[in-house]
């Protein structure tokens, strides 16, 4: 049953006007009218539609039921990336999304070689979040995950409001799954250096503010690689996936 995010209020009884970009995808579809489809706004609930009217251009559907079906992780965790190179986050959004995460949290940090700012930061932010909403669509996730907008490395350690923050560095001397098999579950947000990594002095900045510096084991793993291993050990060991 093909499955659509929808930014707009969805009851049961209600004739809406799909969105553009899921009209054009109903299209080319070829689906006809009486086809059943699943839709989701991100207030946690799944609803059943069917297609009421298609052309070209635009779509409507009658909802039929509003479904409760929860997915998301029972706790918290915030992916903290620093910025790869190309299109490594699309990758990285994509997957972490798939995983559960439940916010991203884009950084500048020293070794970072894509710099944003300014219309180039918004237009990225943009396509970053309709990576979220295609990886949410797909996972069966009635929730979008937050994508905070890029911040300074050392403004965003600074803030205290925040969940336990794990650094995950090759020179640490315990591992994630070694310290989480003796945690409960809970809410975590966990930094992910650019290729390259942190320099010292982020790392050394970072726990002076509280983060727990751990790693992924013995072998050092790329930027898009760390924070998915990072979210499918602790998915495993706490019982979530």
């Amino acid at each position: 049953m093909p499955r659509f995010y929808c930014s707009q209020p969805l009851a049961v009884g209600d004739t809406i006007a799909l969105p553009d970009p899921v009209a054009h995808h109903l299209f080319v579809l070829r689906l006809l009218e009486g086809a059943e489809m699943s839709l989701f706004n991100g207030d946690g609930a799944e609803y059943l539609a069917h297609l009421a009217s298609i052309d070209k251009r635009r779509a409507s559907a009658v909802v039929k039921a509003c479904v409760a079906r929860d997915v998301e992780l029972p706790y918290q965790i915030t992916l903290v990336q620093a910025l790869p190179e190309a299109s490594k986050m699309d990758w990285i959004i994509e997957k972490a999304v798939e995983m559960g995460v439940a916010a991203i949290q884009p950084l500048a940090a020293q070794r970072c070689v894509v710099r944003l700012s300014g219309e180039r930061a918004e237009k990225k932010l943009a396509h970053w979040q309709g990576v979220i909403v295609a990886a949410s669509e797909q996972s069966g996730r009635n929730r979008l995950a937050r994508l905070a907008p890029v911040d300074d490395f050392y403004a965003w350690i600074g803030q205290q409001d925040m969940h336990k923050r794990i650094l995950l560095t090759p020179r640490a001397h315990q591992s994630l799954p070694d310290w989480a098999r003796h945690q409960p579950p809970q809410a975590l947000s966990i930094m992910i250096g650019p290729e390259g990594g942190y320099t010292q002095q982020e790392e050394d900045a970072a726990m002076a503010q509280g983060a727990l510096a751990l790693a992924m084991g013995p072998r050092i793993l790329r930027t898009e690689t760390a924070g998915i291993a990072a979210v499918a050990a602790l998915n495993a060991l706490w019982g979530a996936m």
